[in-house]
């Protein structure tokens, strides 16, 4: 994407469906973006941020790590600068780093930014990232009046966040940790660490004045000490069954200050507002909903490149073509919502190897003939075994979930 190069969309604002601008945005100093995304993408509520990385406009690259931080903030401060907005606008940060032992210098230099009521935000350490030893992306909301900070008894993080933070229309809730908020200890029961964190995300839910019932998008982060069907077990009692939240489920290399599972994610005010949607070819599942709506707002789980249905599975044994069959997984839900890829303002990545960046933005780029939304690339933990199975299916070499705006256009 090269600057100066805007396209107009159209986007249905909130429930009375007016149309207002949604742009692209591209700063006027900023490092170029290495892939089919755009720095940013401006809604007349909320202001989307591509992944922010550590490298200097010129491309190099700050010698220490204070400095790599300081410059992914800049970097990030720049798209924001240029929208016409504040730090003090941002309401979510995801925050990846290569070597997670750096989570207390990541934060010393990231409060600088956030001196009062910092966003709400998950942390979480991946494998391997683009060039850059750490990366940031932002929700910001356009309103600063909007803004409202959810404090929770009892919590005190020893890090700069708030517990959630409320919008006008929508409650974007920190990572809440597997960990004893009083103690801070972690248990050695997998089980009783999902619980906690489950216990987390509902009490910052309640403090902001709703329940777990009004969660539209989830991302449930847990290390290879935490098994998927306990933690599936115990997830799926806190929800209704097929009317579950959207979700991404990311293994991940490592989680801050011990932990070994963390939820995060987005929460709809008015429960009216909040609707599932599900593709004719997907059965009601316990623990994701396909994609479900907060107002305009449509969040999507996380796709591979499984065919549904009967002997459903993955059978590609490339990560391009799995990318082609995880779009059109995609666009089977958004199609059910009457939207396409034109709709589409963030994405999220997570790559198997993250060698394979060029090969999957080869094919990703297809989709996006003109501005394409922003986006976040991660390969989240080391690469695993490739081998078919018996009955000739492959392991998921990418997911990609994603955001996208009703009514807006290319």
């Amino acid at each position: 994407m090269r600057n100066g190069f805007f396209v107009v969309l159209l986007a249905v604002a909130g429930a009375a469906a007016a149309e207002a601008p949604v742009r692209p945005i591209v700063p006027k100093t900023g490092p170029a973006p290495i892939g089919p995304y755009t720095p940013g993408i401006l809604t007349n509520d909320y202001l989307y941020v591509s992944g922010q990385g550590a490298k200097r406009p010129d491309g190099t690259m700050p010698a220490t790590f204070d400095e790599q931080v300081k410059q992914t903030l800049e970097n990030l401060k720049a798209v924001v600068d240029a929208a016409g907005l504040t730090m003090e606008h941002i309401v979510y940060n995801q925050v990846y780093l290569e070597d997670i032992g750096k989570f207390a210098d990541m934060n010393r230099v990231y409060a600088e930014y956030f001196p009062k009521t910092p966003p709400a935000r998950a942390t979480i350490g991946v494998a391997k990232l683009p060039g850059t030893p750490v990366e940031i992306t932002a929700i910001a909301v356009t309103d600063l009046a909007h803004k409202k900070a959810v404090v929770v008894p009892g919590y005190q993080p020893s890090e700069p966040v708030s517990a959630g933070i409320l919008t006008h229309d929508r409650l974007f809730v920190s990572g809440m940790r597997g960990r004893d908020r009083g103690t801070g200890q972690v248990p050695d029961d997998p089980a009783k660490q999902v619980e906690l964190a489950l216990d987390g995300m509902k009490a910052v839910t309640e403090a902001a004045g709703i329940s777990l019932a009004h969660m539209v998008f989830v991302n449930p982060y847990l290390t290879g000490k935490i098994p998927m069907g306990t933690m599936n077990e115990l997830y799926a009692k806190r929800f209704e069954f097929g009317n579950t939240p959207a979700r991404a489920t990311i293994v991940v290399n490592s989680l801050p200050e011990g932990a070994q599972i963390e939820y995060t994610g987005v929460a709809v005010r008015d429960l009216s507002a909040r609707r599932a949607v599900r593709p004719k070819n997907m059965p009601p599942s316990p623990t994701a909903s396909p994609c479900v709506f907060a107002v305009n707002t449509l969040y999507c789980s996380a796709k591979s490149g499984f065919i549904p249905g009967p002997h459903s599975g993955v059978y590609a044994p490339t990560v391009d073509h799995q990318v082609r069959q995880t779009m059109r997984n995609l666009l089977d839900g958004m199609e059910e919502a009457g939207m396409d890829f034109s709709n589409v303002v963030s994405m999220n990545v997570y790559l198997d190897d993250l060698s394979e960046f060029q090969a999957m933005n080869h094919v990703y780029a297809q989709y996006y003939s003109a501005a394409p939304p922003v986006r976040t690339t991660v390969q989240q933990a080391p690469p695993g075994d490739r081998k078919q199975d018996d009955e000739g299916r492959y392991p998921t070499l990418e997911q990609i979930s994603l955001i996208a705006v009703k009514g807006a256009r290319q």
